[in-house]
């Protein structure tokens, strides 16, 4: 451990009992604590999840040593309870600051750089707002927000220029993408405010390169034959994930490949995708559903020989680095993607460890199939130094020292 460089208050609206702070807090906070600095952590956690992993995390931040405060989430009535979780975080943030005086306030995402720059008005301290991508516009493009209603129409627009305060108050902004980069600095909020680009990262420990008896050993146990070409699905369904057009590929997929099968390793009830075989004239019998907590993902889905990531394409989504590329990567798992998401597409062309579909038409299925084989035969040996090279977590965690190291 080296000397402290500095104390940090990082805010989080996310939970650390949430999947997400899990994967993209914590292993960050970790490493920024062994490089020298004093890191608290104030998050918002739902109560039937606290309730369950609290002691477990409790651990996990005394071990690296983080300061660890949180308060509770509300859920109803949208928007408004924002407001009350904001007093609620604002007063505990506040608590901390008299106690610790911060050298930083590391705020992730909108609502916690809105007690960032509040804490900045009241004491000049330094604010890193951590944007990550578009949040006011995902929640239009998503379908979380529909603006034909007064109340959500409202929302927006209160929201859009908060984020302009965000932009222009703010001392450093971290993206996620290079293209999400490029939109931000043509907003007329934007005044020259210094940027970095960090991509969602994945643990390369957790995550380790598919040897070819883990592949096997991972199929015996699903009971899926040698033979079998296997194509899987990691992450939530629903908002963003298109389940659609997912089994129409797999359909196609199945007419070149009878025997394949679909891995799918998500939180979701199962039902939502077999209630939706008999439309696609799939059957049950080439479907795997699981839940895998995350240190146990690798031990299923290294039984795949490749993945797909079909996300919503919309404008908020040139800023959005999925989570689940780097993590398939760093097991040498190639990704079938489409357009429009963030960096993915460049990132694929550039290195040809994946395919990029035009579109979710039948001919482009069918051109990306005609490119299966071809992708099948990469190595995953170099599939993983693609995946180190863009999505390792310690180059991440260096990336955020160099951007701490300039605001101290």
């Amino acid at each position: 451990m080296e000397a402290t460089k500095g104390k940090v208050l990082f805010i989080s609206y996310d939970g650390m009992s949430d999947p997400l702070g899990q994967s993209q807090v914590l292993p960050y906070l970790a490493g920024l604590s062994r490089a020298g600095y004093e890191i608290t952590l104030l998050s918002c956690e739902k109560a039937e999840r606290i309730a369950k992993g609290e002691k477990q995390l409790r651990a996990f931040c005394e071990l690296h040593k983080i300061d660890w405060s949180f308060v509770l989430f509300h859920s109803s009535p949208p928007i408004v309870t924002k407001f009350y979780d904001i007093f609620n975080m604002k007063r505990r943030a506040l608590a901390l600051y008299k106690d610790k005086k911060f050298d930083m306030i590391h705020c992730r995402s909108y609502v916690s750089v809105e007690i960032g720059l509040w804490l900045k008005k009241k004491f000049g301290v330094k604010v890193l707002f951590d944007m990550r991508g578009f949040w006011v516009d995902e929640r239009v493009d998503g379908g979380l927000w529909n603006t034909d209603k007064l109340f959500y129409r409202w929302g927006y627009a209160y929201y859009k220029k908060k984020e302009s305060y965000y932009i222009q108050h703010s001392d450093h902004i971290i993206l996620l993408t290079e293209a999400g980069k490029k939109e931000l600095m043509r907003w007329p909020s934007y005044t020259n405010i210094p940027i970095t680009v960090v991509s969602c990262s994945a643990d390369f420990d957790v995550f380790s390169l598919t040897e070819q008896q883990q592949k096997l050993e991972a199929r015996e146990r699903l009971g899926i034959p040698e033979e079998d070409i296997v194509v899987s699905y990691l992450g939530s369904l629903g908002t963003w994930y298109m389940l659609e057009e997912m089994l129409l590929f797999f359909n196609q997929l199945k007419k070149i490949y009878p025997t394949a099968k679909f891995l799918f390793l998500t939180p979701e009830n199962p039902s939502i995708v077999y209630d939706r075989l008999p439309d696609h004239g799939l059957e049950k019998k080439d479907f795997i559903i699981l839940f895998s907590e995350r240190k146990q993902i690798p031990g299923y889905i290294k039984s795949s020989d490749f993945s797909l990531s079909f996300i919503k394409p919309a404008y908020s989504k040139i800023a959005s680095s999925p989570t689940k590329i780097g993590e398939l990567l760093a097991m040498g798992i190639p990704v079938i993607s489409n357009r429009g998401i963030g960096d993915v597409e460049e990132m694929i062309e550039e290195t040809g460890c994946g395919i990029v579909v035009a579109d979710f038409s039948s001919g482009s299925f069918e051109q990306a199939l005609k490119k299966l084989p071809a992708l099948l035969s990469v190595s995953p040996e170099y599939i993983r130094s693609v995946g180190e090279k863009n999505y390792s977590l310690q180059h991440a965690i260096e990336k955020y020292k160099e951007v701490y190291k300039s605001l101290m």
